[in-house]
């Protein structure tokens, strides 16, 4: 009993692991996930391999073969214009929800999640610093669609985000160690900040989706080099 409890309890962090290597291109888009070489490399048994494996073909994130294993979601180019433009006018409607329904404290936490991003912190390592940056920008995000005060909304969201995950890394990697492009997305924020506190919701919206699809032709280069799309 000690050990099947053990095992359910470290679904979500094998879940999280794997997630987070799929997404950082450890297993590459089309790779067969071998059974064997899972357990080896995350130390788990069947089961819990299973049940995360499951989650991220739930997330599209992982592809289940006529129940003869598993592999890596494939990446396109349409795929990725999809997700981002979906996200894209989602994340545009639910900030004007927002500006209509958000109060003072909304308006705080924009401002604090807004500044923290905004400085400069001090890494050892690469993966540090995308891990960093990364948790900041969506934690700016996040606080300004709160104020939507939707939750299937927020969920909607959510699941978007999932799905963009692996695109959206080919864009970190080739933004957070470059000055220039972080100097312009900081432009970008406090553009959108601004526009926020003035309850401008048609031009802060249309800033919203401007900047969400940004990323397009970056993304879409990295993947025609990486990919041979």
């Amino acid at each position: 009993m000690a050990e099947l409890e053990s095992q359910l309890q470290s679904v979500p962090d094998s879940y999280s692991r794997i997630k987070r290597d799929i997404t950082r291109g450890v297993f590459p888009a089309g790779q067969k996930l071998l059974m064997s070489a899972l357990k080896e490399r995350y130390g788990l048994g069947v089961g819990p391999l299973r049940e995360a494996l499951s989650q991220l073909v739930a997330e599209h994130l992982v592809v289940a073969v006529n129940q003869k294993g598993y592999r890596v979601a494939p990446m396109s180019l349409d795929e990725m214009r999809d997700i981002y433009d979906a996200r894209a006018n989602l994340e545009a409607m639910i900030l004007t929800l927002a500006i209509e329904r958000g109060d003072d404290s909304w308006e705080a936490l924009i401002l604090a999640r807004s500044h923290t991003l905004s400085k400069v912190v001090e890494v050892k390592t690469q993966d540090q610093m995308l891990d960093v940056w990364d948790e900041r920008h969506k934690a700016f995000h996040s606080a300004i669609a709160s104020g939507c005060g939707s939750k299937h909304l927020l969920q909607l969201r959510s699941q978007l985000l999932d799905q963009a995950e692996r695109y959206r890394h080919l864009w970190l990697k080739s933004t957070v160690f470059s000055e220039e492009a972080l100097n312009k997305k900081r432009k970008e924020h406090a553009t959108l900040v601004e526009a926020i506190l003035k309850r401008d919701a048609k031009k802060a919206s249309e800033l919203m989706r401007d900047h969400l699809l940004t990323p397009i032709p970056i993304i879409a280069e990295v993947i025609r080099e990486t990919l041979g799309s």
